[in-house]
């Protein structure tokens, strides 16, 4: 088996941080969404991998390589334009050839894997077999309608009134069968190859199509709010692991990831939390749930439930929560502030928090590349 794994989509729902950082790779507990498919699809046993990339490729070729580092091999297909899901299998075919593969979304995680729906498929090896997920809304998703035994009857897409609450998230397992498939269809209405119309061409032709429903956590993602969730999620799995240098004036409760080349000095850390090598936390509170990457300086701040990438900086800001901070940017302010703030900025920008500015209600403030923005919030507090 192969695997097609798809990051060529631009993420308009990230920005700002998808104007310079392709949403593949934004960290998830200091490690980019990419990584985490690739881990998973490793862990059914498949080390040929072909991503598809769009414009951002150099980027994600930079950050993957040739995949030895994450112990598989990888193979690079461009896509010159968004043309559907399905035109991605088309354009994979000669990576792909005659072999069965697994197809992933590249913004996809799914932390209790999917060995056991590529279990089924390979044991019963219908033409394609998708991966569903219960959800208390599937009008916002391609659906699955299905006999009890799994075997799938029809699917929709956004329907408006759905049959079933199955909806699929993102990968799927096919047999050669879906190359037909894909020359068979037409492009939808939006100009693209569907591929809920190739695995809905499969169920009219008569050839079996199953679903495997995951249960475990699913996350999707395009949004802020998303990445913060799923942040959460992979930090509550993480165990103690403290490799840089923490001094006697510091302490660090529960689960704490401290890499090699970190240095915490005069600080309290509640974990779960992750700090990457090269940072500095100095005289901080770093509340749970939060995310510290690589050559970080966090000095006399206070942050929790946040993400703080590659070379950011936040000193003197005493209250971000729910905050994610890009590339570095930096956060600071010439005075104590007093209350919580929200903040998502880009990379290479520059906040100044305004103590002396009260707005009726917490809010939180979006800024790109090179945008300047003051902000205060109303009421102080804790992270809870």
């Amino acid at each position: 088996m192969k695997a097609l794994i798809l990051s060529g989509g631009t993420g308009t729902r990230l920005r700002p941080f998808s104007h310079s950082l392709p949403k593949q790779l934004m960290p998830i507990a200091n490690l980019p969404v990419l990584e985490h498919v690739l881990a998973d699809v490793r862990d059914l046993g498949v080390t040929e991998v072909g991503v598809v990339v769009g414009e951002r490729a150099p980027a994600i070729e930079e950050a993957l390589g040739d995949g030895s580092r994450l112990g598989v091999r990888i193979t690079y297909i461009p896509q010159t334009a968004p043309l559907g899901l399905a035109h991605c299998v088309e354009i994979a075919r000669d990576f792909l050839g005659d072999e069965d593969f697994v197809m992933y979304l590249g913004d996809n995680v799914l932390p209790g894997g999917v060995a056991q729906v590529a279990e089924d498929f390979r044991t019963h090896r219908p033409a394609a077999q998708i991966v569903v997920h219960k959800v208390a809304d599937p009008r916002a998703f391609g659906v699955a309608e299905t006999e009890p035994d799994g075997t799938v009857t029809r699917l929709v897409e956004k329907p408006e009134h759905p049959r079933s609450d199955l909806a699929m998230i993102g990968v799927y397992f096919f047999t050669p069968a879906i190359h037909e498939a894909v020359r068979a269809i037409e492009p939808s209405a939006r100009g693209e190859l569907e591929i809920t119309d190739a695995i809905q061409w499969l169920v009219t032709q008569g050839l079996p199509v199953r679903a495997g429903t995951y249960t475990g956590y699913w996350c999707d993602a395009g949004r802020v709010a998303d990445v913060l969730a799923c942040n959460r999620e992979l930090l509550d799995a993480r165990t103690r692991d403290v490799r840089g240098q923490v001094d006697d004036a510091s302490r660090l409760v529960g689960e704490v990831v401290v890499e090699a080349g970190a240095r915490i000095t005069g600080s309290y850390i509640e974990g779960p939390v992750v700090i990457g090598a090269g940072s500095v936390v100095a005289d901080s509170h770093i509340g749970a749930h939060t995310s510290i990457g690589r050559s970080c300086v966090i000095r006399e701040a206070r942050l929790g439930y946040s993400i703080a990438l590659d070379g950011a900086s936040v000193i003197g800001v005493k209250g971000l929560h729910a905050s994610v901070i890009g590339r570095s940017a930096t956060v600071t302010t010439s005075e104590h502030p007093s209350g919580l703030h929200g903040i998502v900025i880009g990379d290479h920008s520059r906040v100044e928090i305004a103590p002396d500015r009260v707005l009726p209600e917490d809010f939180a403030a979006v800024a790109g590349p090179d945008r300047v923005l003051a902000a205060a919030a109303a009421r102080s507090g804790d992270f809870r």
